[in-house]
């Protein structure tokens, strides 16, 4: 069966994370996705080790873990793009393609003729996505940027971690690149959004997209908490600035997370817990009162919920509609049935690997579901397919590009 964008080519000209993020996005929808690598190295995250792939044998291979989260479903060519020869090869596959991603920074593509301009003029319905950290304006536009930086300066750090006043405290990066994560989604929106205008209008357009963007964008309630108030919001570990309890507690062995989102909730945890008095005491009757009182309510809490382990709270509160739950590794995570209801892993055949366990993609489409057809390719490894189907080139005009560097 086709994906929904079967008819669809992407020249990924992206690495590390953001960008990848968003060409694996496309191409599991169904895109033709051709990743341009450098010929030496290739994507930079291929070397982001250890942990390293392993071959059947067992043998660590030099490709990490890391590429192999962001670029399933793509065909690797590799293009000496410093190379007017390799510039031509670029602008030619532009010419057929519908989309250009890049992650280059402000200006790094125009030397070269692959800027927007320049592809523009060979091919006028190309939608041209550029992802920088900065944006291309503005004062930080020369910088380069990532995830990590931007956390910190986009704000995000500000809210995660434990108050400075507690054990452990002060800011916190998040466990995963998430700023990366969300920039390659948003770049997927907005390529969808621009071939659907193309489909009206028959023009291609520029996109820029900024990490630094993306992230002030995903404060989300935080931010408007600030707008609405001019306070800066605080570090509240785990718990939540607008709902309480909504946050980590101690059980007998380890931790749970409660997630109360009402009253009701509450009064149901407290009737568990033995203390129905607590829910109906006036500090503590309302939300609004709890966000208020938090610091006394919440060492009432914990002392009760480290009475017991955290299976039997769970246990305990689901039957009574209560949200809650463990804080699962990632071994509980791939252990636990619904993850494996849900199929969020999967397993491809692999040329080295012999077969590649990945991370599945969460978007079920009833009539153009996603088609796991090619798993994360070894360094230009299309290069010859690419150049010969695509591009039309014999195999002794290839031979020569290869012998001159330029593949």
């Amino acid at each position: 069966m086709a994906g929904a964008l079967s008819h669809i080519r992407v020249l990924d000209l992206s690495r590390i994370l953001a960008g990848p993020w968003a060409g694996q996005m496309l191409a599991d929808l169904g895109a033709d996705v051709i990743k341009v690598e450098r010929p030496s190295a290739g994507d930079d995250t291929r070397g982001w080790g250890p942990p390293w792939l392993k071959d059947e044998q067992g043998a660590e291979t030099n490709v990490a873990a890391y590429y192999l989260c962001a670029n399933r479903n793509k065909r690797s060519i590799t293009i000496d793009i410093t190379r007017p020869e390799g510039q031509q090869l670029v602008r030619d596959l532009a010419a057929q393609s519908d989309v250009v991603l890049e992650n280059f920074k402000v200006g790094g593509l125009a030397q070269y003729g692959l800027d927007y301009d320049s592809l523009k003029a060979v091919n006028p319905r190309l939608v041209y996505c550029s992802i920088t950290g900065f944006g291309q304006d503005g004062p930080y536009a020369p910088r380069a940027g990532y995830d990590f930086l931007i956390q910190g300066l986009g704000g995000l750090m500000s809210l995660t971690g434990r108050p400075d006043d507690e054990d452990g405290g002060g800011p916190m990066k998040v466990g995963v690149a998430l700023t990366d994560i969300l920039t390659g989604l948003y770049a997927t929106n907005a390529v969808l959004a621009a071939l659907a205008w193309r489909e009206k209008s028959g023009e291609g357009q520029y996109i820029d997209l900024a990490l630094l963007d993306v992230q002030v964008a995903c404060l989300a309630n935080q931010a408007m908490n600030y707008l609405a108030t001019g306070q800066n919001p605080r570090r509240l570990g785990n718990a939540h600035p607008n709902i309480v309890p909504y946050q980590d507690f101690p059980t007998a062995d380890g931790y749970m997370i409660l997630a109360i989102g009402n009253d009701g909730q509450f009064a149901r945890f407290c009737e568990e817990a033995g203390q129905p008095g607590i829910a109906a005491d006036p500090r503590f009757a309302t939300n609004r009162a709890r966000v208020a009182n938090r610091g006394e309510l919440i060492p009432m809490l914990k002392r009760l919920t480290i009475e017991r382990s955290t299976a039997d709270w769970v246990a305990a509160l689901e039957a009574l509609a209560v949200p809650c739950g463990p804080i699962n590794t990632l071994a509980d995570v791939f252990a636990d049935p619904q993850v494996q209801a849900r199929g969020l892993k999967v397993t491809m055949p692999h040329p080295v690997a012999g077969s590649l366990p990945l991370v599945a993609n969460p978007m079920k489409l009833s009539a153009t579901p996603v088609d796991y057809r090619l798993p994360p390719p070894m360094l230009g490894e299309h290069t010859d397919g690419v150049l010969a189907a695509t591009l039309g080139l014999d195999a002794a005009r290839i031979a020569a590009l290869r012998a001159g560097g330029i593949v």
